[in-house]
């Protein structure tokens, strides 16, 4: 039989560091073309005890059907901690719980756009956004970013171009995959654009726990005044990607919507995973349990920009990331990018070929995306090393 697949999905490829990743089913191939969270920072007692608990005390509640917007104990204790720890919340805005955050980006665009519209995206951007857009038949507007963030005269002029963009997606905050952070001046300048050019920002937070280095910086959501930025949070770095915890907080037109279109996806999210959060969020020191991952992976970046730097100083060149799970690297010109992947694969290591984050799938690029939170301190130090002796091989030095 010939199988006919919708015009939306019949253009969406693979994504290349998913099929990259295929290679890491060898045990003896070491990832760093990952974006899973350091298994040692999932707070594993708690959710042990916690887990139990709810099965014990809330079995029916933990097992019946809930409602879309989410359980409303875990919302209120969102509200409290979204002021408390990052100012964010106005009387216009509301909360949804989502299976993770990648459906916030799924959602929003199924509300805001129809085929043909587009949306502005920095570029490189994280690949799962980038495919949940494609699906729905935008076009993607690519707006390059510089070391502190978004280009801010690109996107003007994108947006001068475009009148059909109906958002921005961005990730001020050790940005996937290049790892950079927004600088404030420029966080403030993307939302007087919004303001001008009547646009919604969508920003995405997935790693802002994540800082082991620097100071922090107030989110774009916080100088939300008229109601058009939709914030995205997830639990899958702070407790467990797993759980498929994520949220929006948006304003209340906009996330009433989002969750009419959450109803004909999946009904509401997983009642006991939310129970989880919430009891988490009651019961557990979050501070202190973030200071624990800001420690993990500052020793986890050190060493990887380390050997960064020893293994492969003459071939590369990367801004050294304030937080997140990511470095960024260009590789020298003599160093073909995707032959420089097949050639580290042969060598069993798995990095993350720069065309995959790409708003242009046919695009090309020198940058390769290592990660250093999935991998053992030992897979990283072998692994860099390793792509020293590629880089070393393809240069004939």
């Amino acid at each position: 039989m010939e199988y006919k697949f919708s015009d939306k999905i019949a253009a969406l490829k693979p994504s290349a560091v998913r099929e990259i990743l295929k290679s890491t089913a060898d045990p003896e191939v070491i990832a760093l073309a990952a974006g899973n969270p350091a298994p040692e920072a999932f707070p594993v007692d708690d959710v042990k005890r916690i887990a139990a608990e709810v099965m014990e005390n809330e079995t029916i509640l933990a097992l019946q059907y809930g409602v879309t917007e989410g359980y409303t104990p875990l919302i209120e204790s969102l509200k409290v901690m979204l002021q408390k720890r990052l100012g964010l919340g106005k009387e216009f805005d509301e909360i949804i719980v989502t299976s993770g955050a990648t459906q916030v980006m799924e959602l929003l665009t199924k509300v805001l756009c129809n085929e043909g519209d587009s949306v502005a995206v920095e570029d490189p951007s994280f690949i799962g956004s980038l495919n949940a857009f494609r699906s729905y038949g935008v076009n993607l507007r690519g707006v390059p970013i510089d070391d502190d963030g978004i280009n801010i005269a690109a996107l003007e002029e994108t947006l001068k171009a475009d009148d059909r963009i109906r958002f921005l997606y961005t990730i001020p905050n050790f940005q996937n995959p290049s790892g950079c952070t927004m600088s404030l001046e420029k966080r403030r300048a993307v939302y007087d654009l919004a303001c001008r050019y009547d646009i919604i920002v969508l920003e995405d937070n997935p790693y802002g726990d994540l800082r082991v280095e620097g100071e922090d910086l107030p989110c774009i959501k916080s100088f939300d005044t008229e109601g058009r930025v939709v914030y995205a949070g997830t639990f899958s770095k702070v407790i467990s990607p797993g759980i498929r915890v994520g949220y929006a907080l948006g304003p209340a037109p906009v996330l009433a919507k989002m969750t009419v279109g959450k109803q004909t996806e999946d009904v509401h999210n997983v009642m006991f995973s939310q129970l989880l959060v919430y009891h988490w969020l009651q019961e557990c020191d979050f501070d202190a349990h973030v200071k624990k991952m800001q420690a993990i992976y500052r020793k986890k970046r050190d060493l990887m920009c380390g050997l960064i730097d020893s293994e492969l100083g003459d071939y590369v060149t990367y801004v050294r990331p304030e937080g997140g799970l990511f470095v960024w690297c260009k590789l020298d010109d003599r160093l073909p990018m995707m032959e420089f992947c097949r050639k580290a694969v042969e060598k069993k290591v798995a990095v993350g070929p720069g065309t995959a984050v790409l708003a242009d799938p046919e695009g090309t690029t020198q940058y390769i995306r290592l990660n250093y939170s999935t991998p053992t301190d030992e897979e990283i130090e072998a692994g860099v090393r390793l792509l020293g002796e590629v880089a070393r091989e393809m240069t004939g030095e």
